[in-house]
């Protein structure tokens, strides 16, 4: 069977409800940024963030045209251009407090997905490999594995922003297959998007499994694996896939 095992985290390990753009949230970020010196409105600090989001995209894309629109960014320099725009000068580790009040601010809710520990404690017993493969900002998503104590279960952890690319880029999924040097073939990627995860592997010769989540796209055609489960009960991950 498989000895390594490729995780989504996002909607596969943890759920989680965002909003990145509601009016209220930019308010709060303007008035921290206010005790720092810089002064915005919400609305100006809104446009501002998307602007640079766009800008830090634009320089990937040109550094790295074979991504295409497969990008990520740090979101850490956008933070701190919102900072120098205003003549403020911040150190890293203020960046990063920014970087951890945002995603504060915009989280609803994060939890663990009953049965995870379970599923990884199993394969940890097993002696199986354990991989990391995400969409995501580290700045957010270190905290946020650290909270739930996951970060000793895996031997490796791929994180889009770190690597300036993302699912279902095949530069992503082999970038994390040479950096730990696996074999595909004992490899299988579990995921909760139908494109990301399950495409995205499927490219590049990586089996798949399916969970679908209430914050899972919608399917709009084929899901590209004969292993899926519709109602998403990640205790039946270990019985399909686990041996």
């Amino acid at each position: 069977m498989y000895k390594n095992y490729i995780f989504d985290l996002y909607g596969t390990l943890i759920d989680i409800n965002t909003d990145e753009w509601c009016d209220e949230l930019w308010e709060k970020i303007a008035i921290y940024y206010g005790y720092k010196g810089a002064l915005y409105t919400g609305s100006e600090i809104h446009r501002a963030y998307d602007k640079y989001c766009e800008y830090e995209k634009d320089i990937i894309r040109a550094e790295h045209p074979e991504y295409g629109s497969r990008v990520d960014i740090e979101i850490e320099k956008v933070f701190k251009r919102l900072f120098t725009d205003k003549g403020v000068e911040v150190t890293d580790d203020e960046v990063k407090t920014v970087c951890g009040v945002f995603r504060c601010f915009s989280t609803k809710y994060i939890r663990l997905y009953d049965g995870v520990i379970d599923l990884l404690d199993t394969l940890k017993a097993k002696g199986k490999k354990i991989y990391l493969l995400s969409n995501a900002q580290s700045s957010f998503t270190l905290n946020e594995l650290n909270m739930f104590g996951l970060v000793p279960y895996f031997d490796g952890i791929f994180i889009s922003s770190e690597h300036k690319m993302c699912k279902p880029s095949p530069y992503f999924y082999n970038g994390l297959i040479e950096e730990y040097g696996l074999k595909k073939s004992e490899s299988i990627m579990i995921g909760n998007d139908y494109i990301a995860d399950i495409q995205g592997s499927r490219d590049v010769g990586i089996d798949s499994l399916y969970i679908h989540q209430s914050i899972s796209p919608d399917i709009k055609g084929r899901v590209n694996t004969d292993k899926v489960i519709m109602d998403g009960d990640v205790y039946k991950i270990k019985k399909m896939i686990v041996k």
